[in-house]
Formats: C-alpha cells, sequence, structure tokens
C-alpha cells in the first residue's frame, strides 16, 4: 500500500478471508460482473494479524488464488488485492493543512501516525486519501505493516497475477455504498468488526475491533457494539443516521433485527438479491448462501 497515483482500476478483483477467496472480473464498458469465483481455504492457511506472520501456508494461498482467478476467464494479470482487515489498520486523521510537497506531506502524515500504531511507523506502508473538511483537511490513512503485506503480495506473485492495487475489506467494502445521506455501514468477519459511517460520500468515522475470542459477533453484539457510534456520530455532527447496511455475515436477520431494534434505523443487508440484480448476470445468478462475501471485490471493482 502506497500513495495512490492516478491509475486505471484493474479489472480483476480478489478477496482473501481466513475461510476462503473469491474474485470477480468486471467488463471493460459498465463494470458490471461477468464472472464471480470462489473456493474454500483450509484451516491454517491465513491468520490475520497486524504484527505476526498472516500467511501460513503460501503455496496452499498461492494455488487457491491461481484457481479463482484464473476461473474468471480474465486475460490480465493485475488485479486488485483486498486482505483481511485485521492485516491492515484504517486511521483519520485530521489536519489544519498539509505540506505541498509530497513527500513533506508523507512525513508529517507518518508522524501522526506512531502513536496509533503497535509497530514502527518506518516499517510500514501507508497509503493515504486527503479530503478536505470543514475546518483544514482529513486524512483517511491505510497502514499495514510491510512484511505482513509481502506475505499476501507474493502468493498473488507466485499465483501468476500482479497486486498492483492492495486494499484492506472494510475500505474496499465502502466504494460499493453511495452515501449522500448519513449511512452506517457494519462488516463482522471472523476476527474482526468495522463500523464506518458516511456523510456526503465522505467518510466520517471508522472503527475497528477485535471479536471476542476470534468469533464474529451474534446480532445483539453486534448492535452494542455498533450503537456508540452511532451515538457519537449523531452528537458530534448534529445529524442523524438515516441508514445501516451490514455485511459479512452468512445469516444477517438476526444482526438486523437487533440493530433495527437498537438504533431505530432500519437496517439491511449490503448485498441484497436487488443489488445483485443490478449487477449484471454473473452476480444475479449468485446463492443467496454465498452473497454475503461478494461486497469486498465489488467495491474494488466500483460495481
Amino acid at each position: 500500500m502506497s500513495k495512490a497515483t492516478p491509475m486505471q482500476r484493474p479489472f480483476l478483483a480478489c478477496e482473501i478471508a481466513t475461510d476462503g477467496v473469491v474474485a470477480a472480473r468486471a467488463s471493460e464498458g459498465d463494470r458490471s460482473f461477468e464472472m464471480l469465483v470462489g473456493r474454500e481455504l483450509g484451516e491454517g492457511v491465513v491468520a490475520p494479524d497486524l504484527t505476526e506472520h498472516n500467511v501460513l501456508q503460501p503455496e496452499s494461498l498461492a494455488r487457491t488464488i491461481g484457481e479463482v482467478l484464473g476461473g474468471t476467464g480474465g486475460k490480465g494479470k493485475d488485479v486488485i488485492a483486498v486482505l483481511p482487515d485485521a492485516a491492515c489498520r484504517v486511521v483519520l486523521l485530521d489536519f489544519d493543512q498539509l505540506p505541498a510537497k509530497p513527500d513533506e506531506a508523507d512525513g508529517v502524515v507518518r508522524f501522526r501516525l506512531k502513536k496509533s500504531l503497535p509497530f514502527d511507523v518506518e516499517r510500514a506502508r501507508v497509503s493515504y486519501q486527503v479530503i478536505p473538511a470543514n475546518e483544514g483537511v482529513r486524512v483517511v490513512a491505510a497502514v499495514g505493516l510491510a512484511s505482513v503485506l509481502d506475505e499476501y503480495e507474493q502468493a498473488f506473485r507466485d499465483a501468476g497475477f500482479s497486486p498492483g492495487v492492495v486494499m484492506p475489506s472494510m475500505l474496499a467494502l465502502i466504494s460499493a455504498v453511495e452515501a449522500s445521506q448519513p449511512t452506517l455501514i457494519a462488516k463482522v468477519d471472523a476476527h474482526t468488526t468495522s463500523v464506518a459511517i458516511l456523510h456526503d460520500d465522505k467518510l466520517m468515522l471508522f472503527r475497528t475491533v477485535e471479536n471476542n475470542k476470534g468469533k464474529p459477533l451474534d446480532g445483539e453484539a453486534l448492535a452494542d457494539e455498533v450503537y456508540p457510534s452511532v451515538v457519537f456520530f449523531q452528537d458530534t455532527y448534529h445529524t442523524n443516521i438515516e441508514r445501516i447496511f451490514v455485511s459479512g455475515l452468512s445469516n444477517a436477520d438476526d444482526a438486523i433485527a437487533a440493530l433495527t431494534s437498537q438504533t431505530g434505523i432500519a437496517a439491511r443487508e449490503l448485498i441484497d438479491q436487488d443489488r445483485l440484480g443490478r449487477m449484471g448476470n454473473a452476480a444475479g445468478s449468485v446463492a443467496k448462501s454465498q452473497r454475503w462475501r461478494l461486497a469486498g471485490v465489488m467495491g474494488a471493482l466500483g460495481a
């Protein structure tokens, strides 16, 4: 992850999770989905973590990546690599201003990040986006330990592909959401729960916490985790959350019911059948039992 430079977004995306790998190919025209392929990962192949080794069985991961990306039928080798949220950290930083020179701005951002990371920022790769704010600027920074990111990138290269863009799952997913109105997204995976709030298509709040004992939260626990973010946003910006989306759960019914009851805001799945139907024949044919896996690659491809 380095500071992004203008480039054409690849038409292939591949997300790695603890239990599986999913890949998608978008059309070169309207970026609708043309093909989706997924494979399960055996236990112990990937163990997402900010500071420890993540790819414990590199040959197995590379083989699975090759199978799913090869199965999409794409001709290119450039791919957007979507990584587990537990392998990266996303931090929001507010500044009065940033230096105009990129190298100087990078130094300022890294200095501010020092207190937010459990490792030396000089050993990290930092990618950030600068967003105008009411007063000054806001920086959305994605940070990963270089040695951890190298493990994932090497798996793609060993599979014969080039991970030209690398991003954590939640940031990829956010790109799938139009958020002109205040919108909260809650995403759960095997290791983490992430909460993001967007308004006017800008990221206003981002939190990622580790799940208790490495198990996904149930509906009530997720609602309890999300509610403080709702209160904080509404108290800080004097604006009410209007929509809540849930992602990452194979069965989101309990979470949707609990979130709706706790917040008084109607919650729903981010990837529902209506949305899949608008993504083209390949996405529309995805079984309901698997659609929860698709948000990351959909967002990464801009679908």
